[in-house]
């Protein structure tokens, strides 16, 4: 055995004079033998740590001061002046902070693991002592049982549960390298828009985007962009709210910026929003959990029109990360966050609630949310409305809509219909899971009837309000429409063999009648000029009306095809009007083209009448090729359109499609 002695890698200055072994680096300052003696025990740095230091002094030197932070992570533009960066990021090579990199074989950093250590004692002092607000605090969610939230609940008495919502120590200031600065000035991300574009993408915002998706706090409103006042202000939101609104801007304003089409413009805003989110330094989940929902409008037909399922699995990861799912009644009354935030919170939730159902059920996705994993409080109209408590009139006037009071009751209303879908797909749509049986069916259709949506518009409704009650009511036609559809062909477990007859024509006479309503609203919307409204989420609600019209066109009675026909077309003309700002407008359309003339070899499509363009709505761009041009549709697509027990997976069959 050798008997060659070892240095120890750290020893304090008494233990090294003495030259006996310290225990510095198990029990820490101070070591035993000065515990003994009595004596002040100090450990002098070592050479590695020395370097380390110069080198950290050196490289700060270099390194742009960090951008000014304000409150809730907003970074300022004034902060990081355009003549400041240069056009092209630096070489790998003369990146200062990959020089001296520590190997392997050096000493931990003691100073890392005390910091991180800290960051749990502060975690557990917050759980199980008291927890009041102080400003620069950010919130934290520390999960639930099973985790480490079990040591918390050991700890509390058994009658009060240990909170799960805690502040901690805002951690939101970043410092942007030099390298990271000049990527976002290549990207344009410093490039804003005249303040008279920035207005009119602010007002279509709030006039067409949050009365359905209300993802923004309105009380930010006065500082959401740069007003000369020095207020901080936020890129990475500013730039998804500005892509999320151009749908709605007249033709002149891209014009006016030099863009040669609308899908131009939207492009270089959702890249200058997607190139912040990844690389802007944003820390607040909050931010990156709004940015994300408005960036889930984006399609493209590169990604095969799947972005909007991409950008909800980040906004849902990050609500579960935050616990918004878990901010039930008791959460909410004995929580330090403020009454604003929970409100916006809760907004936040049910969003990602809503579009998993209903991103789900148009593009054939599996449900993301497990609502018996939920308790989150019920929305309400005034956690839309208490934004605007406080909001100065001047700027209430300019960007929120008068009737918003009306559109907050028709999102309730819609978050309310989402629940019922949410049940209607898990009872009937799991492809591997129990049969529904026909009690179950049955106690969902009670549900159904008793549920109630606004019919009739409301005394001088303006035509915004209108739009968005018709729109609701499009909801319910697909909805009635998917809760029967796959009771055409297979009955429920237990149905009785004397309801068989009876209730297969109650089926198909309530899918025939959502179809032909769907229809009426859709004649409703042309006749007032209202299509110039719709959004990227008004296309798929039409696709199940047009798959009953389909299936009618196989009908044996010449009559019953002809219908089923001109009911189609009425649904092709609408989406030949909205194709030309939503790309999945064209997508639906040329699957549907093709099947048309899958049954009809010698089918002429019908074209859009110009007088059907909204006088109230942006003037569209005329298109220069037609958008389904060199579409083809694959036969297992038209296969899919034409088999009476598919689901409504038009999205599967878009794989068959090749441009």
């Amino acid at each position: 055995m050798s008997t060659r002695r070892y240095r120890s890698a750290a020893a304090c200055q008494n233990c090294r004079q003495r030259k006996v072994r310290c225990s510095v680096t198990v029990t820490g300052i101070p070591c035993i033998g000065c515990t003994q003696d009595g004596r002040e025990c100090s450990v002098p740095p070592t050479k590695t740590q020395t370097i380390r230091e110069r080198h950290t002094r050196r490289t700060a030197s270099v390194i742009n001061s960090p951008p000014s932070a304000g409150s809730n992570g907003l970074i300022s533009q004034s902060a990081l002046p355009l003549d400041a960066f240069p056009t092209a990021p630096p070489a790998h090579k003369d990146r200062p902070e990959l020089v001296g990199i520590r190997s392997v074989s050096n000493p931990p950093d003691y100073s890392r693991s005390h910091d991180e250590e800290q960051t749990g004692v502060e975690i557990a002092t917050k759980v199980l002592r008291k927890n009041n607000y102080k400003p620069g605090q950010a919130p934290f969610y520390t999960g639930d049982v099973p985790g480490f939230g079990a040591i918390f609940d050991a700890c509390s008495p058994s009658q009060q549960p240990a909170p799960r919502h805690i502040l901690l120590t805002s951690k939101t200031s970043v410092s942007l390298s030099s390298e990271d600065k000049a990527y976002l000035q290549y990207k344009g991300c410093f490039n804003m828009p005249r303040k008279e574009i920035c207005d009119q993408l602010l007002r279509a915002y709030f006039h067409h985007v949050h009365p359905i998706m209300p993802v923004i706090d309105a009380t930010t409103l006065p500082h959401l962009y740069p007003s000369g006042d020095g207020q901080p202000y936020n890129l990475i939101l500013l730039w998804s709210i500005f892509y999320a609104a151009a749908n709605h801007l007249p033709a002149d304003t891209w014009k006016s910026e030099g863009f040669s089409s609308r899908k131009e413009m939207k492009e270089s805003m959702y890249a200058r929003a997607k190139c912040l989110h990844h690389n802007g330094g944003e820390t607040d989940n909050t931010v990156l959990l709004q940015s994300a929902l408005l960036m889930g409008f984006y399609h493209s037909e590169a990604d095969t029109y799947t972005q909007p399922w991409f950008w909800l699995g980040i906004a849902i990861s990050l609500c579960q990360t935050m616990g918004l799912h878990r901010f039930s009644a008791s959460v909410c009354a004995n929580s330090p966050i403020t009454g604003q935030q929970q409100r916006l919170w809760r907004r936040l939730w049910w969003i990602c609630f809503f579009r998993d159902r209903w991103l789900s059920l148009t593009m054939g996705r599996p449900l993301r949310i497990n609502m018996n994993d939920c308790n989150t409080v019920p929305p309400s109209a005034d956690d839309m409305l208490g934004d605007l408590v406080g909001l100065p009139e001047s700027i209430s006037a300019i960007y929120i809509p008068k009737d918003l009071p009306q559109l907050a009751d028709y999102w309730v209303t819609m978050i309310q219909l989402t629940q019922l879908l949410g049940e209607t797909l898990t009872l009937c749509y799991q492809p591997f899971g129990a049969s529904s049986s026909f009690q179950q069916v049955e106690a969902l259709e009670q549900k159904i009837l008793r549920f109630r949506i606004p019919e009739d518009q409301e005394t001088r409704q303006s035509p915004l309000a209108t739009f968005s009650l018709y729109h609701l009511q499009l909801h319910y036609q697909a909805f009635i429409i998917t809760f029967y559809r796959p009771f055409i062909t297979k009955d429920p477990e237990g149905l009785p063999v004397s309801r068989q007859d009876t209730w297969q024509t109650h089926v198909r006479n309530q899918i025939n009648m959502a179809a032909l309503q769907t229809n009426a609203i859709l004649d409703s919307l042309a006749q007032e000029k209202l299509l110039g409204f719709s959004g990227s989420m008004t296309a798929p609600l039409l696709v199940p009306a047009m798959h009953v019209h389909l299936l009618n066109c196989k009908s044996p009675d010449p009559v019953s095809r002809r219908l089923g026909l001109n009911k189609i077309e009425v649904c092709m003309i609408v989406l030949e009007q909205m194709q030309h700002t939503h790309p999945c407008s064209s997508v639906f359309r040329g699957i549907f083209l093709e099947a048309i003339r899958y049954i009809f070899p010698n089918y002429t499509p019908q074209t859009a009448l110009p007088q059907l363009a909204s006088e109230s709505s942006p003037p569209q761009e005329v298109p220069t090729e037609d958008p389904i041009a060199g579409i083809t549709i694959g036969e297992d697509a038209i296969d899919a359109l034409m088999d009476e027990v598919s689901i409504f997976n038009f999205w599967e069959s878009l794989n068959n499609m090749q441009t």
